[in-house]
């Protein structure tokens, strides 16, 4: 029974993603500053607190120390995420924005890509993104670079 009670109280990954955005809130950090003082980008750094990925045991430590998180919340950080998404179709308006770009360019950006490199995808996994701000005449740009490692399609 006091193993059942014991599971019971563990921290889950949307528990630590909660005492992490109150963190940041209390401690008035921008994700850059988080991911500065914790060595990783901005992009995984926040992927991770969302429990979008596993954070290296290093990584979790740090940042644990950095928002003087319970100890309990790095082994959480370093456990491999299930990627769930809630809706269909998002509502956010920035993130139905993004969803709307990969519907109408999904299938352009998927045969550019197989016309250079052949039958295959861009991995999620072997990954980076850089977001930046772009200065133009007409309002600046938010500019979102991806770069993944491709992947061809097994052949049988």
């Amino acid at each position: 029974m006091k193993d059942l009670i014991s599971a019971a109280e563990m921290l889950t990954k949307e528990d630590v993603t909660v005492l992490i955005l109150s963190a940041k809130k209390r401690k008035r950090m921008k994700w850059e500053e988080i991911a500065a003082g914790i060595g990783l980008s901005p992009v995984f750094t926040h992927s991770a607190c969302m429990g979008m990925n596993a954070m290296p045991a290093d990584k979790a430590a740090a940042l644990v120390s950095l928002l003087d998180l319970p100890s309990e919340a790095q082994e959480v950080l370093e456990e491999y995420p299930t990627k769930i998404w809630e809706q269909a179709v998002p509502t956010d308006p920035c993130i139905y924005r993004l969803y709307e770009i990969v519907g109408v360019y999904g299938p352009t950006i998927k045969d550019l890509i197989q016309e250079e490199f052949g039958n295959g995808i861009m991995s999620a996994i072997d990954f980076d993104m850089v977001i930046s701000r772009v200065p133009h005449p007409k309002g600046d740009r938010v500019k979102v670079e991806m770069s993944g490692k491709y992947l061809a399609y097994a052949t049988w």
